[in-house]
């Protein structure tokens, strides 16, 4: 495929921010992988041969970017649902603890409410979507357990967007800023919205009022001017927490005592309760990307669909299709990614690119990159 725009961008982007950071930075020691970029670690858990549900076929990395710790990670379960696929991304923040909590332990809270999989046969979307919230907010509890038993100094958490896939059928339980992706017809459906307390979409305006109405605020698009994300699990400080909170919050010179005194929270500021999606998976729907905001931060979804497409009819390997899409991130990123064995990819033509607008649209880029160092540079000075 052809260096698109975005690639050069990201290309670039990814230079200079190596070589900004690589004189402030100790503690970062980056490495020139095979795969052309910076980068401190690779992990890839490759499950494609597993097929419980007949004919999709899976490829997943989990890949460590410019940051010190990686505390994303991914589970995918072809088994145990009567016939459903069960799949999850995880975003930590604050440490790696919750998202190792809940590599299992959510599965487990899903498999149960959910019956073993008899809600997901049934077709009965009001009671799936009901176990599945149990399910999320049990594991929360256990979490929150889990962290107090840890000490004050875990305030770790964590978002995760679950896929459940069986014959024509998706369920999506999501919360925080993953995001799940279906590649109709050559076409990118964005199929959840991130729970962010800022923006003007319905979901973030419906996040900010319920935060507000807890008796919390916002700050510079971060609830308390801490977290950017509005639903998780884990975040102690946000709900068992949040009078110490409030009372550290002052210690460390955030706000005053003063204004604690008019602070009134009468609910909890991050919540893990999720939103449930369904979606009719017809004879059109080729494939499903699953990922962490890590991606998506620097590639639209219409990119990773066109990105994905082009390799699967390259080659036809869903799992080296998964790692390419890694390589447009700079962050740390999880990405799941289920070939629904709809498509016979090896016959799908080519699409014809524009080799000459992409090169002037690359120089352009290259110029306006160089001018920001140099311009960087001079600031310097």
């Amino acid at each position: 495929m052809a260096l698109s725009t975005p690639h050069m961008q990201r290309f670039l982007l990814c230079k200079l921010h190596t070589r900004s950071t690589s004189k402030t930075t100790h503690k970062n020691t980056f490495t020139t992988t095979t795969r052309g970029r910076c980068c401190s670690a690779i992990a890839i858990d490759a499950p494609s041969s597993l097929t419980e549900v007949p004919g999709v076929r899976w490829g997943s990395i989990a890949l460590q970017g410019l940051r010190e710790e990686m505390e994303d990670d991914i589970i995918v379960r072809p088994d145990g649902l009567q016939g459903f696929s069960f799949a999850a991304v995880f975003d930590g923040h604050g440490g790696f603890s919750s998202v190792e909590f809940l590599r299992d332990e959510l599965y487990k809270e899903c498999v149960e409410a959910l019956q073993g999989g008899l809600l997901l046969v049934q077709k009965d979307f009001k009671a799936a979507k009901g176990a599945l919230q149990e399910a999320f907010l049990k594991a929360d509890t256990r979490l929150l357990k889990r962290l107090e038993m840890n000490g004050e100094e875990d305030e770790s958490g964590a978002t995760a967007t679950a896929v459940f896939i069986g014959g024509d059928e998706l369920l999506i339980s999501h919360i925080g800023d993953s995001s799940a992706v279906l590649c109709r017809s050559g076409k990118a459906e964005v199929l959840t919205s991130p729970h962010r307390p800022y923006g003007s979409n319905k979901t973030s305006l419906n996040e900010i009022r319920r935060i507000r109405e807890a008796g919390g605020w916002i700050s510079n698009g971060r609830i308390c001017g801490d977290i950017a994300v509005s639903r998780a699990f884990g975040d102690m400080r946000f709900k068992t927490k949040k009078n110490e909170m409030l009372q550290k919050g002052v210690q460390e010179g955030k706000w005053s005592a003063k204004f604690i005194s008019r602070v009134q929270l009468n609910n909890d500021l991050v919540v893990a309760y999720p939103d449930i999606y369904q979606v009719a998976l017809g004879s059109d729907a080729e494939f499903i990307v699953l990922a962490t905001d890590g991606l998506w931060d620097y590639i639209s979804s219409s990119e990773a669909v066109s990105l994905v497409r082009d390799q699967l009819r390259k080659h036809g390997n869903i799992q080296l299709a998964c790692e390419s899409l890694a390589e447009a991130a700079l962050d740390n990123v999880s990405i799941i990614i289920a070939d629904l064995g709809r498509t016979d990819w090896l016959n799908v033509p080519l699409e014809q690119q524009n080799s000459i607008v992409e090169l002037v649209q690359a120089l352009a880029t290259i110029g306006i990159v160089s001018f920001g160092i140099w311009f960087s540079s001079q600031l310097s000075l």
